[in-house]
């Protein structure tokens, strides 16, 4: 069966150098090359990916992740950053090169801002937004434009709940709102950054539960977060699909968030069951 990891980032220094506009460096120990990530995705089964321009290392140029999806044979697509001042024709490039979407990250000073002018270009280039946010109350003042926007919308990272603050927790519930009642998408991604216990992420479990509850399995897919960027504790690959395995323990479940969702969203190819 194929399948999708929807959140990986790429980096190749020999290719191309760091970015003046970079919202945080990348450690050595930190890199990986789009092929290092393709052989990682094949050794566990993946068939596909998505690279996630994350606004560190390289800034807001996606040059690298073009040419890392262009030499993939169809197996790579992308989410970029678009600054406001992006020319019409880097845009169609961008479309023509791959990229599906354009990420915003709510709390990175350096990021590209989430306004009604950007979000109206990505709905001219026929692409989903990302949002990716550190507190909760940046996505709860961003949700009205968001609702207005008209265009998809995908969430990163489970929403990164504070887990202290429990499942009643007020930005938590205003996602599991925004699921029940938007077309939006959540990414069950990045555990390993909100757990307060570590692997093999068992205390996220209910907030992973609520979260597909909300949204329903047909608008969640599941990202690795390749090559675990910032992480505070070793992560591997293996623990957190173990830990999607643990809450979504249906196979056909699991077919829909790794291959069918994905493939629908991306306009990835590949045979099915």
């Amino acid at each position: 069966m194929p399948a999708v990891d929807c959140h990986a980032h790429a980096f190749d220094l020999t290719r191309q150098g760091w970015g003046g506009d970079r919202g945080f460096d990348i450690a050595s120990n930190e890199l990986g090359t789009a092929p290092q990530f393709l052989h990682m995705l094949a050794s566990h089964g993946f068939t596909h990916g998505v690279l996630i321009n994350p606004l560190g290392g390289y800034g807001a140029d996606n040059t690298y992740m073009l040419e890392a999806i262009a030499a993939a044979g169809g197996r790579l697509k992308g989410v970029a950053l678009l600054p406001d001042a992006t020319a019409e024709a880097e845009v169609h490039r961008l479309v023509e090169g791959g990229i599906v979407g354009i990420r915003f990250n709510l709390d990175f000073p350096t990021s590209p801002p989430l306004r009604a002018h950007a979000l109206a270009r990505a709905r001219e280039a026929g692409w989903f937004v990302q949002i990716h946010y550190h507190h909760g109350e940046s996505f709860t003042a961003a949700i009205p434009l968001l609702r207005a926007a008209g265009l998809p919308v995908i969430i990163d990272h489970s929403g990164r709940p504070e887990l202290p603050g429990g499942l009643q927790q007020p930005a938590f519930r205003a996602l599991l709102d925004f699921g029940r009642d938007s077309d939006a998408v959540i990414k069950l991604s990045g555990v390993f950054r909100f757990s307060e216990t570590g692997s093999p992420y068992v205390d996220t479990d209910p907030y992973i539960a609520a979260l597909i509850e909300a949204f329903g399995i047909d608008r969640c897919i599941w990202g690795s977060d390749w090559p675990f960027l910032r992480a505070t504790s070793r992560t591997d690959f293996g623990p957190l699909l173990a830990a999607l395995h643990r809450v979504v323990p249906d196979a056909a479940d699991r077919e829909r968030v790794l291959w069918r969702n994905p493939a629908r969203l991306f306009g990835m190819q590949g045979e099915g069951r």
